[in-house]
């Protein structure tokens, strides 16, 4: 039935959405971080989104039908460090601070935080609609077999 393949994929789409979400969330609770378990500044996280079954066998992915192809979903492939560079604050007072009074705060933007939020959200809006959508044609389709 296609209508439970656009629900998987819709579905699957508001799961990765609310990883990113949760992601982001924790890069806004951490802008201030200059010490982590691995002894640095707190890194940017960033989730990476992959077509689901992307990870299939070449051999496979050619000899599938293209129906199927068409409708997989998305999965998170990884969640990648933002390699960009820390912020130098003069601050010689501050614990972590080194011999010149610099101290190397986290390389997260709220900004860019704030503008990933909202296109998460929105993404993970349109999906909730795709799903409610798709799912009141699947109940007007059973009524109209009565």
């Amino acid at each position: 039935m296609a209508f439970l393949s656009s629900l998987n994929i819709s579905a699957s789409a508001l799961t990765a959405e609310q990883f990113r979400m949760d992601v982001i969330s924790e890069n806004m609770a951490n802008a201030s971080t200059t010490r982590t378990q691995n002894g640095g500044p707190y890194r940017r996280k960033l989730v990476v989104l992959q077509t689901q079954g992307e990870n299939q066998s070449r051999f496979r992915r050619m000899f599938q039908n293209q129906l199927e192809q068409a409708g997989q979903g998305v999965q998170v492939a990884q969640v990648a460090e933002d390699p960009s560079d820390f912020t130098p604050v003069y601050d010689p007072t501050h614990p972590d601070a080194n011999a010149e009074g610099y101290v190397m705060m986290p390389n997260v933007d709220p900004v860019k935080e704030t503008v990933d939020m909202m296109a998460a959200t929105r993404a993970w809006d349109a999906n909730l609609t795709m799903f409610n959508a798709v799912k009141n044609m699947a109940a007007k389709a059973l009524e109209m077999g009565r």
